[in-house]
């Protein structure tokens, strides 16, 4: 797939027929934390597209700083790409923040909207100096200590103590990050906009999926979101932390399948 601005190439997974769902996958991850999604969801009737953001995973960087302008421009040049002119779109954390440009730049492009435990304001000023400072360590040659910040942040702390494969194979795939791709990833959520002002001129059929023990992103901010969206429906996931696809994913499937099978086909 190509960017026309910047003949960028995103890598990406696809399967099943049907109602298009793109998946938006979260930093500093890949387009691999969905195969649980993929393969339910195809199964269910769903065609399910899961690209790599660009500098993420299979996706070359590029050369200009990161932006979630430049995100969302990718993911609609591969729906083009995928002749698909519509299509239902979960972003997950970081996902979530391409997902509200989306809905704000391209709307006609977006069918339903599902933010996973993701928020809509922008980072204060304590959040934009925690993303300096881990440009500066990238910078300086210590890419893992993205890795270091966030690992702790991404489960919940039962599933840290009872399940280390998975957070070793998610460790994995934030090593596998190039420092480019890490900083303009962390570039782009430094300078988002605070999109809580476009909530409330929402139509599409929206789902909030939130994780009760979600240590990255307070819970609160999915419930303001849900409140926030007149079209939206709540689902506060118990026992699960900001992984909540991974963690539990017959609970995220069931929940995810259920509300597109009540969304009217774009």
């Amino acid at each position: 797939m190509q960017n026309k601005k910047e003949a960028m190439s995103l890598a990406y997974d696809e399967a099943g027929t049907g109602q298009a769902v793109l998946f938006i996958h979260g930093y500093p991850l890949n387009r691999q934390m969905w195969q649980p999604q993929i393969a339910a969801l195809s199964a269910a009737g769903f065609r399910v597209i899961a690209p790599d953001l660009r500098g993420f995973g299979e996706s070359a960087a590029g050369e200009s700083p990161g932006t979630m302008d430049a995100m969302a421009d990718d993911l609609v040049h591969l729906l083009d790409q995928l002749q698909i002119e519509k299509a239902t779109v979960a972003g997950m954390s970081m996902g979530g923040y391409v997902l509200l440009n989306l809905l704000n730049r391209y709307p006609q492009r977006v069918n339903a909207a599902c933010f996973v435990v993701t928020r809509s304001d922008a980072d204060d000023a304590s959040g934009r100096a925690k993303r300096n400072h881990l440009i500066t360590e990238i910078e300086a040659g210590r890419p893992q200590a993205v890795a270091e910040a966030f690992i702790p942040a991404l489960f919940a702390p039962d599933t840290i103590q009872t399940r280390p494969e998975m957070v070793e194979m998610v460790r994995s795939w934030i090593s596998a990050t190039s420092a480019t791709g890490l900083i303009h990833g962390l570039q782009a959520i430094r300078d988002r906009v605070d999109s809580t002002p476009l909530l409330a001129t929402l139509q599409v059929p929206t789902l909030v999926i939130g994780a009760e023990e979600d240590q990255a992103i307070p819970p609160e901010k999915s419930r303001d979101l849900a409140t926030r969206i007149p079209t939206a429906k709540l689902s506060m996931l118990p026992a699960v932390g900001h992984m909540a696809n991974l963690e539990n994913p017959n609970q995220f499937n069931q929940v995810f399948i259920d509300f597109l099978r009540s969304v009217p086909a774009g």
